[in-house]
């Protein structure tokens, strides 16, 4: 059985188990009782692609936290595009901590006052807990012979990519192909129209990058997904020799971001547990555990653990010593564009220049 469709029956058992449960209550509710609490919940609301690692993760938190307190945690998960989910938050969805895509999403959820200034350095690594990076999914044998973004200018190319306004994952892909195009000499202008173009050529704009690889996979359209790194291992494992992974010549560092949403995590009583459910993803073993699930840990030795041994930029099978990062990438990150806050204002706001490429 593939890993994607283990995860899916460990997520119901813990959907299963936080309905059957009784005692639930807040940590301000939570009283000692010999050498046991009652119950603890939390809501995490994360992006579409974190689906398995957090099902994983949730139980290696639990199991940590009753060792360390002796008191039960039940976490509910809350995944979809990363700026809808945003977006959901800051209008009500209850969440004591967001796992979200990028910085930015995060910053929606603060400016709507639910969390408080300086949350990126409240926990290390800018709270970057794991990274990615965009690569190409593409079909047996690559029948478009894509190697690299400029490819992707091609008429005869199906382009499968989220919608930039909706998901994170989706505005990694543009400042990537943005950042290619930049080093090719290319003036703004021409950049833009090569952008243009890129979308001219997408034949479906989900919402969020989940459903972009079912656009791909399920549904067979086009001939090339712009994925996260394990969204795109996850389908080699899923579906063993009918995809492959084309890494290109260069891309961009994806840094999704944690948070605790300070307004929730207060009333509810729950920032003890939320302060050590996003600091334990910086161990040991949930580095390992991401790591396991084609997330970039961000501890240096771990990472290297998992340094991809092969020659060139196409994948055609998991590797069997488990090493997958691709070392030889040119990687840009959110810096070289000014920060979120620059590169939303520039690119992704309402008349931004993603607005004017976009036209239906």
């Amino acid at each position: 059985m593939n890993r994607r469709k283990i995860s899916k029956l460990a997520a119901a058992a813990l959907i299963c188990a936080t309905l059957t449960a009784c005692g639930f209550g807040s940590a301000a509710d939570n009283t000692q009782n010999g050498t046991s609490k009652n119950p603890v919940e939390i809501t995490n609301v994360s992006y579409d692609p974190t689906r398995e690692l957090y099902a994983a993760y949730n139980e290696l938190f639990q199991k940590h936290w009753k060792e360390q307190t002796g008191q039960d945690v039940n976490i509910t998960q809350s995944h979809g595009g990363s700026g809808k989910q945003a977006l959901e938050v800051a209008n009500g969805l209850p969440a004591d901590v967001v796992t979200l895509a990028l910085e930015g999403d995060v910053d929606a959820v603060k400016n709507a006052g639910l969390i408080e200034d300086g949350y990126v350095k409240e926990f290390p690594l800018d709270s970057s807990p794991y990274t990615s990076c965009i690569v190409f999914l593409v079909r047996k044998d690559n029948p478009k012979n894509i190697s690299d973004w400029d490819d992707l200018l091609s008429d005869d190319v199906g382009i499968i990519t989220p919608n930039p306004k909706t998901s994170g994952g989706a505005r990694w892909n543009y400042l990537a192909a943005w950042y290619y195009f930049e080093k090719q000499g290319l003036s703004e202008e021409e950049i833009t129209a090569n952008i243009k173009t890129i979308f001219e050529h997408v034949l479906v704009l989900d919402s969020g990058a989940r459903g972009s690889t079912t656009s791909f996979v399920e549904n067979g359209q086009g001939d090339v997904l712009l994925a996260w790194e394990n969204e795109a291992f996850l389908t080699l494992d899923e579906h063993p020799g009918e995809y492959e992974i084309v890494v290109p010549s260069v891309s961009i560092l994806c840094q999704p971001t944690v948070a605790i949403v300070d307004k929730v995590a207060d009333k509810n009583g729950t920032r003890e547990v939320c302060n050590e459910y996003l600091n334990y993803l910086y161990s040991d073993e949930a580095q390992r555990l991401e790591a396991d699930w084609y997330y970039r840990p961000s501890n240096e030795e771990i990472l290297n653990e998992y340094v991809y041994e092969g020659s060139n930029n196409t994948i055609t099978e998991l590797p069997k010593d488990h090493k997958w990062i691709i070392p030889d990438i040119d990687l840009t990150d959110i810096g070289h564009f000014g920060g979120w806050t620059s590169a939303t204002e520039k690119h992704f706001s309402d008349h931004g220049i993603f607005d004017s490429v976009y036209e239906k």
